[in-house]
């Protein structure tokens, strides 16, 4: 007897026979020439980012009941991949999200049900209640370094370590004494301290202030990392992350020092630590524009690497 899952043709019906195309043994139809191609099943995940942590759902089907995964599932036939992202984060966690970028795309071929590939996003919830759906057992929200024991399939195991990795707290530089950490509610007033040291910033209105301090406390999409000396915050530095078609760009939107903390390589710690979490993000190109520095910055980015004028890339992939 032949061990195969498909029989008959489905277009005309005969029976299909082994044959060796394209360097593998497929299924094949002697009378119509069609070709059974077993091609991965796409799917969609999201890390939903809320209170600090990440929301996980626990699986009430199988495979894999009782443990923990991210809401994901298998895109229709009739909708797009962000579209099946947005509705399997809602149809498990009740939450409606916004997604903020493509965080990966991990294969499967050893199922565990059928070989596939999935793509996660990170996003951000704008609306509905955190509870569990129909097929879960539990939603909750998890802390990066608390995460459950019990998580259900290899590529949420390693798509939340990478996650993890990227929301690190802090990292100690090579620089004695500095501190690269990211930016807590705490910072806010001395970031807008720091903010007008930036030349194009100089001028600052009071309105302006107010709307930098208001995407620094809602936006997702920003990381602002602070350069702390004895328990100081002496600098900053502003990243934003730009999806395209040819991959992901992580941009420098502001970066400032103390001028009283200048020449202590407090900046490079600074561009250091961004071009960690550039990479940490699978970005491939870091970009910062120099015409909105001074002499002296345009000199720094030159001899770090950046491009002269302008727009300025930095290759790091």
């Amino acid at each position: 007897m032949k061990n195969r899952t498909t029989t008959f043709c489905p277009r005309c019906g005969t029976e299909t026979e082994e044959a060796k195309i394209a360097g593998r043994v497929r299924q094949a139809c002697p009378a119509c020439g069609f070709v059974l191609y077993r091609n991965p099943v796409p799917g969609a995940g999201v890390l939903v980012e809320m209170e600090t942590g990440i929301v996980l759902v626990q699986r009430g089907q199988p495979p894999f009941v009782g443990w923990w995964a991210l809401p994901a599932g298998y895109i229709e036939a009739d909708e797009s991949v962000e579209q099946a992202a947005v509705r399997e984060c809602q149809e498990e966690t009740g939450l409606e999200v916004e997604l903020l970028e493509l965080f990966g795309v991990y294969s499967f071929p050893e199922g565990p049900v059928q070989p596939g590939l999935i793509i996660f996003y990170r996003a951000r919830p704008v609306g509905g209640e955190l509870r569990a759906g129909d097929d879960a057992q539990d939603a909750r929200v998890f802390p990066p370094d608390d995460l459950p024991e019990q998580l259900a399939f290899r590529t949420h195991r390693q798509v939340l370590a990478r996650w993890t990795r990227s929301r690190s707290p802090e990292s100690h530089t090579g620089a004695p004494d500095i501190l690269i950490r990211e930016a807590r509610a705490a910072d806010e007033a001395r970031i807008l301290e720091l903010l007008p040291l930036i030349p194009q910033n100089a001028g600052l209105s009071d309105p302006a202030k107010r709307a930098a301090a208001q995407r620094f406390r809602e936006s997702l999409a920003l990381d602002v990392l602070v350069a702390e000396v004895d328990g100081r915050a002496v600098g900053f530095l502003a990243l934003s992350f730009v999806p395209v078609l040819s991959g992901l760009r992580a941009l420098i939107d502001d970066m400032a020092v103390d001028p009283k903390c200048q020449r202590q390589g407090i900046g490079a710690a600074l561009l250091e630590a961004a071009i960690q979490r550039a990479d940490q993000r699978s970005a491939t190109h870091l970009l910062v524009d120099t015409s909105r520095g001074d002499a002296a910055a345009r000199e720094f980015y030159q001899a770090c690497g950046f491009e002269a004028g302008g727009i300025a890339p930095l290759r790091i992939r």
